[in-house]
Parts: structure tokens; C-alpha cells; sequence
């Protein structure tokens, strides 16, 4: 069996120097602050171990991450009729972008952009109170990822609906062509929320874990969404995972994984285990930059990465 623990202690060695490297997400205020000088590492896996370096026990604000739960909430509500409302295709533009959307006629490309993601948020929505399905979307995460001490960083949700206009004007324009279905504020309220859930590095390995075991829970033995849908939400996060940067998270890494530009990154290892790398410090297209280098370290150095060693 491969040492993950030393692994993991020569990847932290490796990078220390260059901890505190790319540029916060200073377009949301509360993501300004956050200290760049921060870096941790955390694979949970399929037989219930748990390795982790750095500060993998430092919660942060999980941003886009949150998508591939709310998609997997979605997918249970609707099936397979969610994909008449979202693409599932690579966008080759900005995560924020509006160009695409006018293009495709309000149907967003794939649902890890924003756009995409909102409509998916309008439809968990359905049929609640905004609260209501903030509520339910923190209760999937708890217990996925077992642990009922995750929670919602308020200051971060008030923080990006103060400055998020262009996620208002996404919405404003799905909306106009009927992809959205419940008053904007109300959808946006939801998918501020959503971004701004706070999680370390140790409970978002745990949390990703469903995905890595053909769609159950394998420490806990609850099953979560069938392995057939658990194989898609994996297709989605390795082509659609990091924005206009995914193909070159597949190339280098060549594992499905999703980023947020709180400089999170959750990666699959299918059949072996779920990891989770923070650093907050963003590379041009939004992507944690030292996250990716370590997870590219790693899969190099495991031969996890789906294409084979």
C-alpha cells in the first residue's frame, strides 16, 4: 500500500517556499481578507482512512465547490429532466460569463458555471421557502460528509449579495427566458448561501467520499445517488469542473475535480478515495493555484489519475 501520509509530508515540503503564491478573490470583500499564507491538504478514503497536511483542519468558504452537492440534490428531485434547463458542455469562458448565455438563449452550458449553478439552485428551490432549501442543501452536506458541525458563514452570503451583480444580471436574463422560475432574489438568496458554506480541507475529503464509491457513503453505508449517477457527476466535474480551466486540470491532474475560488479543489480518485486541497491564492482563471500543482504532485506520484500511470 502507498505511504499517503509521506506523500502527503513530501508535497508540503515541496511547496512550502511557495506558499502565499496567486491573488485572493478580492471581488468578494470577506474572500479579500482571508490570508494568503495558508495551504492544506486532506485525502479521506474508501477504507475509512483519513491523511492530511498543512491546514487541512482550517475551515474556509468552499464557493463553487457547493455546486456538485446542489447538483446532486437537483438530480435527485428531477432526474434527468434537470439537463432540458442546463448543458453539459465545456464553457471555454469565464466562470461569470454572459456572452455564452445570450448565444444559447438562457440555457447555461454546463452546471458549474454560474449561470448553470443558479438555475440549479431554482430548481431545489422548488417548492420551498429560500430557507427551507438553504436548509436542506447544509442537512445533504452534514451527511455526506458525517459531520453536523458544518455550517453557513453568514458574513461571507451577505458579503457576496451585497457586490454580486453580475450573478443578479445572470439570473435577470435566464429569467427573461423563462430558465428561471422563482423571483431572482429568492433563487440568488439560495445560491449566495450555498457559496458561502464553510468547510476544512479534512470534512470536504469526507464529503466527496459518495463520489468516490460508487455513489455510497462507504464509512458511514448510507447510499447517496445511484453509481450510474455518481460516474456523470464525475464526467461533469472532469470536463466542466474548473471553469475555462478544466482541460488543463485533466491534462495535468487528470482527476474529476471541482474548484471555488475560495482556493478550494475537490478531487475524485474513483474506487480509492476523495481529496481535498486549499490555498487561497487563485491562478488567472480563478483556480487555487498551489492546489493544482499539489494535486498534480499527487496524482503523479499515486498514479491515480483516471487515464492511467
Amino acid at each position: 500500500m502507498t505511504d499517503l501520509q509521506a506523500i502527503l509530508d513530501g508535497i508540503h515540503a515541496e511547496l512550502s517556499p511557495r506558499i502565499g503564491e496567486g491573488k485572493v478573490a478580492d471581488y468578494i470583500p470577506e474572500l479579500a481578507k482571508v490570508d494568503p499564507n495558508q495551504f492544506g491538504m486532506a485525502i479521506a478514503t474508501v477504507n475509512g482512512d483519513v491523511y492530511s497536511i498543512g491546514d487541512a483542519a482550517i475551515p474556509f468558504s468552499i464557493q463553487s465547490i457547493s455546486k456538485v452537492f446542489m447538483l446532486t440534490l437537483a438530480l435527485g428531485k428531477v432526474g434527468e429532466s434537470l439537463w432540458k434547463r442546463v448543458g453539459r458542455e465545456p464553457s471555454g469562458t469565464a466562470f461569470n460569463s454572459i456572452v455564452q448565455l445570450e448565444r444559447e438563449e438562457g440555457i447555461p452550458r454546463n452546471p458549474f458555471v454560474n449561470a448553470g449553478a443558479i438555475a440549479v439552485s431554482d430548481v431545489v428551490l422548488a417548492g420551498h421557502e429560500p430557507r427551507e432549501a438553504i436548509g436542506e442543501l447544509l442537512r445533504f452536506v452534514r451527511y455526506v460528509a458525517d459531520d453536523e458541525t458544518i455550517s453557513i458563514d453568514d458574513r461571507v452570503a451577505r458579503s457576496e449579495t451585497q457586490t454580486g451583480y453580475r450573478n443578479f444580471a445572470l439570473a435577470n436574463f435566464m429569467r427573461a427566458y423563462g430558465n428561471i422560475h422563482h423571483p431572482v432574489e429568492h433563487v440568488l438568496g439560495v445560491y449566495f448561501h450555498q457559496c458561502a458554506l464553510s468547510m476544512s480541507c479534512q470534512q470536504l475529503a469526507k464529503a466527496g467520499l459518495y463520489l468516490a464509491a460508487r455513489g455510497s457513503n462507504p464509512i458511514t453505508g448510507h447510499s447517496v445517488v445511484s453509481p450510474k449517477r455518481a460516474r456523470r457527476i464525475n464526467a461533469l466535474m472532469l470536463t466542466c469542473g474548473h471553469y475555462d480551466g478544466s482541460g488543463d486540470f485533466a491534462y495535468h491532474v487528470g482527476l474529476p475535480g471541482k474548484s471555488g475560488v475560495g482556493g478550494g479543489i475537490l478531487a475524485v480518485a474513483p474506487g480509492i478515495g476523495s481529496i481535498a486541497a486549499w490555498s487561497p491564492g487563485l491562478n488567472k482563471v480563478g483556480n487555487s493555484l498551489l492546489g493544482a500543482v499539489a494535486l498534480e504532485m499527487l496524482a503523479a506520484r499515486t498514479g491515480w489519475s483516471v487515464f492511467g500511470d
